[in-house]
């Protein structure tokens, strides 16, 4: 019991966790859910995967609901945005086929760090809205299409660059590209577990947990971004950049040291 009750106060505080940098960030928080479930609870990848997607269901619908009440949701920018990554997600299955797989990281480095340095380059804002005209328009789309090809190249997108892509391409505050970065995610990921749990890959209790957790944490990281500055907030985001890259990068060494076994075996 005691070995359970730790384990389930993890799973807890994985959820605390994914939902403040889900509402700091405007990120879903899988990047903090997936690997604590393999961890704790021994899931494999795609198990978790899916139970993550579920969770960030709640996660997102929260925090884009937060921002909503404080005006930092543009619905316009989601639509046009979602109607780019339903296009780019095709592309980035297709290249994920004809690709050299030890290229795809490389390409998510390249353009985080490309990211990183474009935010440093500029002078972060609060308050600008979105002014949609013709050229913002195509500039919202194809941050979509990124969004959807690094997603489908490499199981990641979302946040990491929808948000940046909002403040660097259509010029948008901080805050309202956080808020409609996690309006997007809403859609997707329902749709995205409606379809994983039809094929039993969710644990329905567990992305309950994780998800319930996630959505309490949520408004006190909204409340955070809001109360720091835009220049710290576009610093702690290229941090949380950085960290996704290491983690990234971490995660093929692991792959490339279990393959060469196999290899070695197989020869």
């Amino acid at each position: 019991m005691g070995r359970r009750a730790r384990t389930l106060l993890l799973v807890l505080a994985t959820g605390l966790a994914a939902g403040f940098l889900s509402g700091l960030f405007g990120v879903g928080g899988g990047l903090v859910i997936v690997p604590a479930l393999r961890t704790l609870l021994g899931m494999d990848q795609r198990r978790a995967v899916a139970t993550s997607l579920a969770a960030i269901v709640v996660t997102a619908a929260v925090g884009a609901c937060t921002y909503a009440a404080r005006g930092q949701v543009s619905l316009a920018a989601c639509v046009l945005v979602g109607a780019g990554s339903l296009a780019g997600a095709q592309l980035g299955t297709w290249l994920l086929r004809h690709l050299p797989h030890r290229l795809l990281p490389w390409i998510f480095v390249g353009f985080t760090l490309t990211v990183v340095v474009s935010q440093q380059l500029r002078v972060p804002v609060r308050d600008a809205a979105l002014d949609l005209d013709v050229l913002r328009a195509a500039a919202l789309v194809a941050v979509g299409v990124v969004a959807g090809v690094l997603a489908g190249l490499v199981g990641v997108g979302g946040g990491s660059v929808v948000v940046p892509g909002l403040e660097l391409v259509a010029g948008t505050g901080d805050l309202l590209a956080r808020g409609t970065s996690l309006l997007v995610m809403v859609p997707t990921a329902l749709t995205g577990t409606w379809s994983n749990l039809r094929h039993g890959l969710v644990d329905p209790c567990t992305g309950v947990l994780v998800g319930a957790a996630a959505a309490l944490a949520a408004p006190l990281g909204v409340h955070v971004a809001a109360r720091v500055s835009p220049a710290t907030g576009s610093l702690m985001f290229s941090g949380f950049l950085v960290f996704v890259v290491l983690s990234m990068l971490a995660r093929e060494r692991a792959r490339h040291r279990d393959e060469r076994p196999q290899t070695a075996s197989q020869g």
